[in-house]
């Protein structure tokens, strides 16, 4: 599982599964550990999953946004809106801690992903954003606190628990495609790996996905060949796709790790544009409804939290200090909020 940590949207819910041999071999072997996993005893199938959220509950009385007294320090958020029926709830943190060695990076974070959202997380650099990302996706364990996945706590890693009902995919930064492999290969390089699909269905299946995600005739070329953006849209489709035989295809939630970092303004419109076409609200370059049930994106782009964002969570010293709508991100009176929006040295957050 550790190797998962350097391969963005990479599916990362794992479920037990019978060997299956594997269909492609990469150039080089020992570059992909994942290629060395099917003589396992107890081999692992990883699935991924994304979301987006709706775009139309935005007027303000009905918002989650949260008043502050103009106080810098974190303050005791209590949303406006109060949901009574959690039914809807995906993904639910509770008093999270997390520490490396003496450095605190978390410190009590509590929050909730309900079903349809498209979230944010946002804020200064080394305030815990991604590290949260990973302790909802089972890479990490928190020290202290509670994650709960559609109401049933986890205890520690995903590896430790098998808890269905829900896929969680994560999307790293850079896109950490198998050099070695096509983008044939890569993007289904899970269904080759652990499905019984006729390798004909998985091909047909690979370009239907690649066209989804605005990519055609790029199938057999190597990612040393693509672009960034071609990259990032690659692993998207790789995160995207799934066993269309299986009887029922679980809720997905997908995590998104700076998936414009890197990117010019052009092609991040372009990832911003897919996040939200592949949401259930959304629909796909081929004109078909997206089939990621919710998404959290970490991001410092003030364009993509405007263009694929409608909720945000604000992280400050290693505490939820803020959170509301899109909309009133550039509005809000919290002095954090406010020095963040403008990029003003002036303020709370010090570097």
């Amino acid at each position: 599982m550790v190797s998962l940590s350097t391969t963005p949207f990479f599916p990362l819910t794992a479920q037990k599964t019978s060997p299956s041999s594997t269909r492609f071999q990469p150039k080089n072997n020992n570059a992909n550990p994942f290629f060395n996993n099917k003589h396992s005893k107890d081999p692992t199938n990883f699935v991924c999953a994304c979301i987006a959220p709706p775009r139309n509950n935005f007027n303000t009385q009905d918002s989650s946004a949260i008043q502050f007294n103009g106080s810098s320090k974190s303050e005791q958020l209590s949303t406006v809106r109060n949901h009574e029926d959690d039914s809807d709830v995906l993904i639910e943190c509770r008093d999270v801690y997390k520490s490396f060695g003496e450095k605190k990076i978390l410190n009590g974070v509590s929050f909730k992903i309900r079903h349809g959202e498209a979230v944010g997380i946002i804020g200064p650099s080394g305030t815990g954003k991604s590290t949260i990302l990973k302790i909802i996706a089972g890479l990490l364990a928190p020290d202290k606190g509670e994650v709960y996945i559609r109401g049933r706590k986890r205890g520690g890693l995903i590896s430790d628990d098998e808890i269905s009902g829900l896929r969680i995919g994560l999307v790293f930064q850079s896109a950490a495609l198998f050099d070695s492999l096509t983008v044939r290969e890569n993007v289904g390089f899970l269904l080759y790996e652990h499905s019984r699909m006729p390798e004909e269905q998985i091909s047909e299946l690979i370009k239907e996905t690649l066209a989804a995600v605005g990519l055609k005739g790029v199938e057999e070329r190597l990612p040393s060949e693509l672009s960034g953006g071609m990259k990032k849209r690659v692993a998207l489709a790789r995160s995207i796709i799934c066993d269309t035989t299986k009887d029922s295809i679980e809720p997905e939630v997908l995590l998104y790790d700076e998936p414009t970092a890197g990117l010019d303004p052009i092609a991040s419109t372009v990832v911003e544009d897919l996040i939200r076409s592949v949401h259930i609200k959304g629909r796909d370059a081929l004109g078909k409804p997206g089939n990621i049930t919710s998404y959290v994106v970490v991001t410092h782009q003030h364009s993509t939290i405007k263009r694929a964002i409608d909720r945000l969570l604000f992280l400050h010293k290693g505490q939820l200090v803020w959170e509301g709508m899109t909309h009133e991100f550039t509005t809000s009176t919290n002095p954090i909020v406010q020095q963040f929006a403008s990029g003003s040295l002036d303020g709370p957050i010090k570097y």
